[in-house]
């Protein structure tokens, strides 16, 4: 039903390999995101270029954008100091360069003809390879090589995820998987067994008991919709009644199994009602307006801290063909165009910000994967396991449930936008989901068409 390990973690690669090096691409956007035919100027190194890493010494100061990811200033504070620390001849300055993925990504996109770039830059599950395609972003094999990053040791699903052409184009930083969460003391006072719904069907069986526990203008199942969140959560959907977003290139939003999957969204929303929209599902789940979230990983920390009741942890419910989990999240890349100086001092704190004891540091305070594999089984997080069983939940569904996202929404520029514009069309309007589902058929055909098949 899941794909292999070796398998998943060489998909990009078999799937992107067959596109051309484009050189500069005029990539026509299909939405509202920004297009992707950005070529940056050569100011630094491409992916043509051969280093000799050994003769550069690196910049004394370099920048960061991120977005934060799971409230994470305060701790991508601590490991700049610590970085600095052991790097005194390195500063790193940290900016918030958007509020979420799309924000940084549309932030870089808009400076990749100016001064104004990064040295290091977040690069989210559906936008990383879009700036590959522009030549935005360096390699990091060989840098990676002459610093001894030791990159054999990151998970290999979650590195293998930047892998393109037989190189990898970003580190895995703050990687996830979407959980179910639930109200333990909800669950107690509705008589239910101290565990997730194992499947959808149940979930919806346990709906009338949990009504009972959440407020009379709320509902069981708290979800958030929105770009980089509807479409995440809903493969797990689509996936549990063997439906799914693309076959490969071609859509198949419209076959018996996706609009069965679209009918079950639907029932959720406005016939069952076992859920309810959150404008934030997360704050919302820990007030105790909803019993239940689909949140990510990388929200534990913060649930568990807001919350003043026990939190219960749970894989994704299955459907009536399975499902499994999307892996998702963001890993960081070096823009190609920064000068070598700079890509090195960049380098120096990713292999620093990726290390065994800094990504166990960056887990425990968020609830993020830890990304190397010495890191999973380390005493720091064996420590917090113990403390906290929550945080095991993640690193044992990627084992036993991770799937690789479906083309389209990943590697199709918008595509992510217009399943979103679909998804709210069934949750808010109540929609039928053939109407949404064909309605936005062709333009993910074009946006594929435009962007991406040329270039194949």
């Amino acid at each position: 039903m899941f794909e292999p390990l070796a398998r998943r973690r060489r998909r990009p690669a078999l799937i992107l390999g067959a596109l051309a090096a484009a050189g500069a691409l005029t990539l026509t956007a299909a939405c509202s995101t920004p297009t992707v035919g950005i070529q940056a100027e050569a100011a630094g190194t491409t992916s043509a270029d051969a280093v000799d890493w050994s003769g550069v010494t690196p910049a004394s100061e370099i920048t960061w954008w991120s977005n934060h990811p799971g409230s994470s200033q305060k701790v991508e504070e601590e490991l700049i100091r610590r970085f600095e620390a052991e790097n005194p001849d390195i500063t790193v300055k940290l900016v918030t360069a958007g509020a979420n993925y799309d924000e940084v990504a549309q932030r870089f996109q808009a400076a990749s003809q100016t001064s104004e770039l990064p040295d290091l830059v977040i690069a989210s599950d559906v936008w990383w390879f879009r700036y590959h395609l522009n030549d935005q972003i360096l390699a990091l094999d060989e840098v990676f090589e002459a610093i001894d990053a030791d990159a054999a040791d990151f998970n290999p699903a979650l590195y293998g995820d930047y892998e393109y052409d037989g190189a990898h184009w970003a580190a895995p930083y703050a990687r996830s998987t979407p959980l179910f969460y639930y109200n333990k003391d909800m669950w107690a006072a509705a008589g239910l067994p101290d565990r997730g719904p194992e499947t959808w069907a149940e979930f919806a069986q346990w709906g009338a008991q949990l009504d009972a526990q959440v407020p009379a203008d709320s509902a069981p199942l708290g979800l958030a919709t929105g770009t980089s969140w509807a479409a995440w959560w809903f493969e797990n959907m689509i996936w549990g009644h063997g439906g799914e977003y693309s076959d490969g290139w071609d859509t198949t939003l419209t076959s018996p199994e996706a609009l069965e999957a679209g009918e079950f969204l639907r029932d959720l929303f406005h016939g069952s009602k076992v859920a309810t929209v959150s404008t934030d599902a997360n704050a919302d789940f820990s007030a105790g307006v909803v019993a239940a979230t689909i949140g990510s990983t990388g929200s534990l920390k913060g649930i568990l801290d807001a919350a003043s009741f026990e939190v219960g942890t749970a894989y994704l419910p299955q459907g009536p063909d399975g499902g499994g989990t999307p892996t998702g999240g963001t890993g960081l890349a070096i823009p190609s165009s920064r000068p070598v100086e700079n890509q090195l001092a960049a380098a120096t704190f990713l292999k620093f910000l990726t290390s065994t004891d800094s990504t166990a540091y960056f887990s425990q305070n968020t609830g993020y994967m830890p990304v190397r594999t010495s890191a999973v089984e380390s005493d720091d997080m064996k420590a917090v396991y113990a403390a906290t069983p929550q945080f095991r939940t993640a690193v044992d569904q990627l084992a036993d449930r991770a799937r690789s996202q479906d083309w389209i929404r990943v590697f199709v520029p918008g595509a992510d936008q217009i399943l979103t514009e679909a998804i709210e069309q069934i949750v808010l309007k109540g929609v039928d989901p053939q109407t949404a589902f064909e309605g936005i058929t062709p333009q993910l055909e074009t946006a594929y068409r435009e962007n991406v098949e040329p270039y194949l």
